[in-house]
């Protein structure tokens, strides 16, 4: 297959490229509790005045996800992607070190790698290139160093990273993140890619069909003709949910029914519940970004709860949580990082991806006890410096890494 690279498009003006905010701006604004409400009654008002501004529907649906609306806001994404496919990010700098063009697929913030926070304020160009079965792959595309296929795994979007390895082949310009290994990261897919890899715990997670589930839950099946050698408790989630949404401890077959009757879905799945508790009790959960292969801490999440969220886990309101995680970053590298090295290289060499975020946790007896991988983990530098002062160093560390991982892959075949 052969590929067309050419300029940007300069049909647009450049008061409307200029009006194109962007997810990162909003992002930080909502982190930062100002209301999004004026700002979005100033995008549905241009969308009103000009149906064919699709920079402000595009913002307009980032913004209505941040309040919540999900359902609408990609309704207004939708509608945008019909008027155009490609947006534009332009470099911080006067002059772009690095023109970066993603691949990208329809769907909320969690359906792509969050290229534009890793990138805010940085000399990288980023071309945001959506394309699905639906709106179709482009006939060109802007000139660019690299290429990055953004595109997560989910069932939704299995047939979409097929099509774009068929799109990408003989790329003129280096691939970061390869579509047929982001493929392999579905929650089931990623255990038996992980199987027996040393120093890694990850519980066998198995997708099970309601009707299955069920079944158990009536008494009508065994726990362990669904999940082999399983017993009480296991948590169950419903297949393509992220953040927690509909995961549950259940502790008996009963909770299964009353699980059910609670949430949607056809498919789940379901996984022994490990106890990873820290001997003081509290549960310590580590967002780990592998960039080309290096491990770096982007947060630390401690808990009472097993079920941790860095948002819900009471980081900013305890000054001792705080310390801990502060001690945990300028520490990685000779302590986590140095304890779980094997497993880590081990992630690193089956996963097979130039960036890749991991969910973890430590087993009392030591293993790194793996959560989740994913390529769409939310990593940004938002959260308040009086609150968190820590924090910048070590993101800078992450950012840093990502912009060299651009560099060497652009210096492997300069156009």
């Amino acid at each position: 297959m052969t590929h067309t690279v050419s300029a940007p498009d300069s049909t647009a003006s450049d008061t409307r490229i200029k009006s194109f905010i962007g997810s990162a701006p909003l992002l930080r604004m909502a982190l930062s509790d100002i209301d999004l409400t004026p700002l979005g009654a100033q995008l549905m008002n241009r969308a009103t005045h000009d149906p064919d501004d699709a920079h402000a529907l595009m913002d307009l649906s980032m913004l209505l996800q941040l309040k919540g609306n999900r359902e609408l806001a990609l309704a207004m994404q939708a509608q945008a992607l019909e008027m155009q496919q490609l947006y534009s990010v332009p470099a911080a700098a006067d002059v772009a070190g690095i023109r970066l063009l993603a691949l990208m697929g329809p769907g909320d913030l969690m359906a792509n790698t969050p290229l534009e926070c890793l990138l805010e304020g940085s000399d990288v160009a980023l071309d945001l290139q959506y394309v699905s079965p639906q709106i179709g792959f482009p006939e060109f595309v802007p000139d660019h160093n690299v290429l990055f296929v953004a595109v997560g795994e989910s069932d939704d979007n299995q047939p979409l990273l097929e099509q774009i390895n068929l799109f990408i082949e003989a790329w003129p310009r280096p691939v970061l993140n390869l579509p047929d290994r982001i493929a392999h990261l579905s929650r089931d897919g990623a255990c038996a890619l992980l199987k027996s890899a040393p120093g890694v715990a990850m519980p066998i997670s198995v997708r099970v069909d309601r009707g299955a589930l069920q079944q158990v839950g009536n008494a009508q099946r065994s726990l362990d003709t669904i999940l082999e050698n399983a017993y009480f408790p296991i948590i169950v989630r419903p297949v393509g949910s992220h953040a927690g949404s509909g995961l549950c401890k259940l502790d008996d077959a009963a909770s299964i029914t009353r699980y059910l009757k609670a949430n949607q879905g056809d498919d789940f799945f379901v996984a022994p519940f490990v106890d990873y508790r820290s001997q003081d009790g509290l549960f310590r959960k580590y967002r780990i970004m592998l960039i080309e292969g290096r491990p770096y801490l982007a947060h630390l999440a401690i808990s009472e709860y097993w079920m941790i969220h860095y948002l819900n886990a009471g980081m900013a309101d305890s000054a001792v949580k705080r310390a801990e995680e502060a001690s945990c970053m300028a520490n990685f590298d000779e302590d986590f990082a140095r304890r779980h090295a094997q497993a880590l290289r081990e992630i690193h060499q089956r996963a097979g991806l130039d960036y890749l975020g991991i969910d973890c946790g430590e087993t009392p007896s030591g293993e790194l006890l793996i959560f989740e991988i994913d390529t769409s983990m939310v990593v940004h530098a938002m959260d308040p410096v009086e609150v968190f002062p820590y924090k910048q160093p070590q993101m800078h560390k992450v950012v840093d890494a990502f912009r060299s991982m651009l560099a060497n892959a652009a210096k492997r075949n300069s156009p």
